[in-house]
C-alpha cells in the first residue's frame, strides 16, 4: 500500500471515530436533559421548600406573620404565614410530622406529598435540625380530634411552603423535652431528665423550654404589677447607686471592689438611698434593682446577686400604715398573677404541681411572740428572743397554713437583738421592735421595719453594734435636718417567683443566677 492510501486510511479512521464521540457526546447531553426533565417533573415544588439566603435586611416584604397562639379554629381554611422553630419532626412515609413551637405555644403541621409538595420536599422537611427557625406558608385546618400534645389542639398547620431562615446544629446539648418532663416521670419510663447544673450551663437553650418561658413571663408580670400598684399609691420610683462607699448593712456579707485609688462596696440594698429620700420630702418611693450579698450560702434560696424589689414610705402616727401598704401591694400582685397568668401557672405546673397560692384579705398578722407559742405547741424549744431558723419558719408556715389557710402572712414585732441597727426599738418593750418580716409558703420573703429617724437614737444603736460611725457619717447625717417617720422594706423576686409558683429552688426563677460556684453564662 503506498503512502498516500496510508494516510487516507488513517484520515478516515479518525472522522469515524470523531463523529462516534460526537454522537455519544449528543446521546449523554439527551439522557441528562431528560434526567433533568424527570427530576423537573418529579420535583415540580424546588421552588416552594429550601435554606433561605441570611437575613441581611435586603428586602421589606410585606408580609404577615401570624403567631402561634393565634392559631384556633376561627383561622381553619385560611392560609398564612408563620415563623417558629421546629421542636420535633417525625417523617413516615410520604408524610412529614413537625411540631412547630413559638415560646410557650406550639402546634402540629403537616408536610405531605400532593400537588403542593413533592416527594423531595418531604424529605427536606423531615431533615431539619431540631431548633431551626424556620417559615412555613400553611393551610390552617380544624382537626377531628384534638392534639393533646401540642397546645393549639384544635387546628393543625397543612404546609405548602417552607423555608429555613436560621438553622440549628444538629448535636443539642440537651433535649428540650427532657427538660421539661417531671423528675419521677423520667425515672419511671427509664427515660432522660436533666439535671439542674447542665440546665443551667446551657441556659440559651433551657430558656426555650414551655417552663422556662412562662415563669420569666410571670416574673415580669410580678414586676409589672409591682410598679403598677405603687405607683397608683402615689409612690415614685427611684433609682440608687450600686457602687458605694460603706456596707449598706454594716455588716461583713459585703463584695469590695477596687475604685481609682481606693475601695468601694456593692450595695446590699438601697436602704440608705430609699431613706435619704423620704428625708427629701419624696414621701413615698420605691425601686427595682440588684442587690449584691457576699454570702458564702449554697441553699436553694441564697444567691450573691438578686433583684430587690424595695419600698420605703413616710407615715403619719403607727408603723402598721406601712405595713398595710406593703401588704396590699402583695395581695394586688397575687391576684394580678391569678387573673391574668393563668396559662403560665399551668404550664409550670404540668412539670411542677403544686396547690394553688392561698392568701387572705386583709393580710394575717401575728405578733412574734404568738409565733413563738405556736412553735412551742408544736414542740419546739425556742427562747423569747431567738431568730426563727429555717426549719421554724417552714414549720410556722405550715402551722399558719393548717389554722388560718393562708399561704401568706405577717410575722410583726421581732426581737430587736435580731434585727439591723437602725430599726426603731418597741416604746412598750425595749426588748422587741417596731419591724416585721412576710413569709410566703413558709418561707420568708420581705423584711421591713419602722427605722429610726432620729440622728442621737441612730448613733446609740450603732454603737451598740460596734459599727465604725466614721463609715456611717453621711447616713446619720442624713436625719439631722428634719426626718418624717418612716418605714420600709425589701424584696427578693426571685423569692417571691419561686413561692408562689411553688418551686423548689431561687435558680429556677434567677434567668441567670449568681451564687457561690457560678458566675457564668
Amino acid at each position: 500500500m503506498t503512502k498516500e492510501a496510508v494516510q487516507g486510511a488513517t484520515e478516515e479512521e479518525q472522522q469515524a471515530q470523531s463523529k462516534k464521540a460526537l454522537k455519544k457526546q449528543q446521546k449523554e447531553a439527551e439522557k441528562a436533559a431528560k434526567k433533568a426533565e424527570k427530576q423537573a417533573k418529579l420535583d415540580f415544588a424546588k421552588d416552594r421548600y429550601g435554606v433561605s439566603a441570611m437575613v441581611q435586611s435586603q428586602q421589606k416584604l410585606d408580609r404577615e406573620l401570624v403567631r402561634v397562639q393565634d392559631l384556633t379554629p376561627e383561622k381553619a381554611d385560611q392560609l398564612i404565614w408563620l415563623r417558629a422553630r421546629v421542636h420535633t419532626s417525625r417523617a413516615k412515609g410520604k408524610q412529614c410530622f413537625l411540631v412547630l413551637r413559638q415560646q410557650q405555644f406550639n402546634v402540629q403541621a403537616l408536610v405531605a406529598v400532593g400537588d403542593r409538595a413533592s416527594k423531595q420536599m418531604v424529605k427536606f422537611a423531615a431533615n431539619i435540625t431540631k431548633e431551626s427557625i424556620i417559615d412555613v406558608e400553611a393551610s390552617v385546618r380544624k382537626v377531628e380530634q384534638k392534639i393533646e400534645s401540642c397546645s393549639q389542639q384544635d387546628v393543625e398547620l397543612h404546609v405548602e411552603r417552607i423555608f429555613v431562615i436560621s438553622q440549628a446544629e444538629p448535636r443539642l446539648p440537651l433535649q428540650l423535652e427532657d427538660a421539661v418532663r417531671p423528675d419521677g416521670e423520667g425515672e419511671e419510663e427509664g427515660r432522660a431528665t436533666v439535671n439542674q447544673d447542665t440546665k443551667l450551663d446551657n441556659r440559651v437553650i433551657d430558656l426555650r423550654t414551655t417552663t422556662s418561658q412562662a415563669i420569666f413571663r410571670l416574673q415580669s408580670g410580678v414586676c409589672q404589677l409591682f410598679r403598677d400598684t405603687l405607683t397608683q399609691k402615689g409612690f415614685v420610683e427611684i433609682q440608687t447607686p450600686k457602687i458605694i462607699s460603706a456596707a449598706s448593712e454594716g455588716g461583713a456579707n459585703v463584695f469590695t471592689v477596687s475604685y481609682f485609688k481606693t475601695s468601694a462596696y456593692l450595695a446590699q440594698s438601697p436602704q440608705l438611698y430609699k431613706q435619704m429620700c423620704i428625708c427629701a420630702d419624696f414621701d413615698k418611693v420605691f425601686c427595682v434593682g440588684p442587690v449584691f450579698r457576699a454570702e458564702d450560702s449554697n441553699t436553694h434560696r441564697h444567691l450573691t446577686e438578686f433583684v430587690g424589689l424595695d419600698i420605703e414610705m413616710a407615715f403619719n402616727y403607727h408603723y402598721h400604715e406601712v405595713i398595710d401598704s406593703i401588704t396590699d401591694t402583695m395581695v394586688q400582685i397575687f391576684k394580678g398573677l391569678r387573673d391574668n397568668f393563668q396559662t403560665e401557672i399551668q404550664t409550670v405546673n404540668k412539670q411542677f404541681p403544686s396547690e394553688p397560692f392561698k392568701f387572705l384579705e386583709p393580710t394575717l398578722r401575728l405578733e412574734y411572740t404568738e409565733g413563738v407559742a405556736m412553735l412551742r405547741e408544736a414542740g419546739v424549744e425556742m427562747g423569747d428572743e431567738d431568730d426563727l431558723s429555717t426549719p421554724n419558719e417552714k414549720l410556722l408556715g405550715r402551722l399558719v397554713k393548717e389554722k388560718y389557710d393562708t399561704d401568706f402572712y405577717v410575722l410583726d414585732k421581732y426581737p430587736l437583738a435580731v434585727r439591723p441597727f437602725y430599726t426603731m426599738p418597741d416604746p412598750n418593750n425595749a426588748k422587741y421592735s417596731n419591724s416585721y418580716d412576710m413569709f410566703m409558703r413558709g418561707e420568708e420573703i420581705l423584711s421591713g421595719a419602722q427605722r429610726i429617724h432620729d440622728a442621737q437614737l441612730l448613733t446609740e444603736r450603732a454603737t451598740h453594734h460596734q459599727i465604725d460611725l466614721e463609715k456611717i457619717k453621711s447616713y446619720i447625717d442624713s436625719f439631722r435636718f428634719g426626718a418624717p417617720p418612716h418605714g420600709g422594706g425589701g424584696i427578693g423576686l426571685e423569692r417571691v417567683c419561686m413561692l408562689y409558683l411553688g418551686l423548689h429552688n431561687v435558680r429556677q426563677t434567677s434567668m441567670f443566677p449568681r451564687d457561690p460556684k457560678r458566675l457564668t453564662p
